[in-house]
């Protein structure tokens, strides 16, 4: 920490001496014709380039330094016979400050190509050392809470957004090309709605009211299919108010679309295409690897119930035990620990079965389908089985949800009873329960046409497409404690 301490005065005490020599050492006008890669392609050639020093490399009347932009790396090799008076002005400059050079390319005996400079400026003084390599594992929150250190010396981490980046741009192209028109909701909402989740609450001074920070944008996107969109998507931020875990975060990247006169078994097949099209892009085939293993996302992908799963998994046969006391009663029969703090109704016993005996197994892609109507009152009841809805999720990767799909409900009195029924269960304690929307269930009174809507966390599948066991990683700046 001493040695710290003592290089960042010292690039102080370089910083004042610039300016006792009236350099402005932040200047707003650079000179920089090239990127650090394009400059690399110009052997023979005299250009400009700027960029961050990541290494000095002192000889007497000679000197090396490696410098970095959002390109690339290039060496420069400043020499005294060159830079006259000037050469001196090396001495001030410290590994993380900004240069712009000037000088010309060429290639040296040991295969570098470099840039000989003939000038040479400061265009912007670090007054914090770099250190020599990153803390890694040994120190996980550091890395987050200094993302912006972290960006400037690990690859990895830079490297991850820079697919973030690429995949999202990806997902929008590829949703234009069918069609799609992306439209943004409200991210202040005076009713939360469209998951079952915790909001958080804020206050809006002016109209005296509470509002909260959406959970989903659904329930704001099957307005606009009322309205006439057919085919509506947008990608966008979500906030729920629940735990930080690896697969986790408050805040993350939703991507929800909705499509008229479609059914959830044709988003299955569409699933089968954008999916498999995504990873190809980034990865180069339709695989990946993650957590040492492989992942193949080579269509079609399995479609099992979620019943046959428990069924197969833990031999209890949900559709047997069909109430809250029987289910219950068959767990414990089969030793099945399962953790029963907000489990209220058989429904969400179900669910936490399935995560419990099935989730943790399923490694390459399935579809998961025909969950208990209970857990989604948005989505459309199967006609041969109204005690389970029209859905599916695509699971892979030891359990990870990737996405989640159904036929929307679009009768208006059903939707009323289920919201209703939803209320009933948070006031009698589960937090996670719908809220009722009058203003949405008006909009299904206009009349929403048979429509299938589909969701995936961005964020997630980032975290495959990276080989990242941590959400965090894939998030620019994560959600973490404040410092006190």
């Amino acid at each position: 920490m001493e040695e710290n301490v003592n290089e960042e005065q010292i690039k102080i005490d370089h910083l004042n001496k610039w300016r006792e020599k009236n350099v402005d050492p932040y200047p707003s006008e650079i000179k920089k014709d090239s990127t650090v890669e394009q400059a690399r392609g110009m052997e023979g050639k005299t250009t400009s380039t700027a960029g961050r020093v990541v290494s000095l490399r002192s000889h007497g009347k000679s000197t090396f330094a490696d410098i970095t932009d959002e390109s690339g790396k290039i060496q420069v090799y400043f020499k005294s016979d060159n830079l006259g008076e000037k050469y001196a002005d090396l001495e001030l400059i410290d590994t993380g400050d900004f240069i712009s050079v000037e000088g010309e390319v060429f290639i040296t005996k040991m295969g570098e190509v470099t840039i000989l400079v003939h000038d040479f400026s400061l265009i912007s003084k670090s007054i914090e050392p770099l250190p020599a390599s990153w803390y890694g594992v040994k120190d996980i929150e550091l890395r987050f809470r200094r993302r912006f250190l972290d960006l400037v010396v690990n690859e990895k981490a830079k490297e991850t957004l820079n697919i973030r980046a690429k995949t999202i741009s990806f997902l929008r192209r590829f949703m234009e090309d069918e069609g799609f028109v992306e439209l943004e909701t409200p991210i202040l909402q005076p009713i939360p709605g469209g998951a079952s989740a915790r909001p958080f609450v804020t206050h809006y001074n002016i109209l005296e009211h509470d509002f909260y920070l959406r959970i989903a944008p659904e329930l704001y996107l099957k307005r606009l299919v009322v309205g006439g969109f057919e085919k509506v998507y947008e990608i966008g931020r979500a906030f729920r108010n629940e735990g930080l875990s690896h697969m986790h975060n408050p805040e993350f990247t939703i991507f929800e679309f909705y499509w008229a006169y479609k059914d959830y078994n044709f988003l299955m097949d569409f699933t089968e295409k954008l999916v498999p099209a995504t990873v190809e892009h980034i990865k180069g085939k339709k695989e990946l690897e993650y957590q040492g293993k492989a992942i193949k996302f080579e269509a079609p992908f399995p479609r099992i119930t979620m019943r046959d799963l428990i069924l197969r998994d833990s031999e209890i046969d949900i559709d047997q035990a069909k109430d809250f006391d029987t289910l219950k009663a068959e767990i414990a029969n089969k030793n099945v620990q399962i953790e029963m703090e907000g489990v209220m109704n058989w429904a969400k016993l179900v669910d936490e079965l399935y995560k419990k005996v099935s989730r943790p197994k399923i490694w390459d892609p399935i579809f998961v389908t025909d969950y208990p109507a209970e857990l989604i009152p948005l989505a459309k009841k199967k006609s041969d089985d109204p005690s389970k809805v029209a859905v599916f999720q695509l699971v892979c990767g030891g359990g990870i949800e990737l996405t989640k799909a159904y036929n929307e409900l679009n009768d208006p009195i059903d939707q009323q009873e289920r919201l209703e029924e939803q209320m009933k269960m948070r006031e009698e304690g589960w937090e996670e329960g719908q809220w009722f929307d009058k203003n949405f269930l008006e909009a299904l009174r206009v009349g929403l046409p048979p429509t299938a809507g589909w969701g995936m966390g961005v964020d997630r599948f980032l975290m495959l497409l990276t080989d990242n066991y941590s959400i965090k990683e894939v998030i620019p700046f994560p959600t973490l404690r404040p410092e006190e």
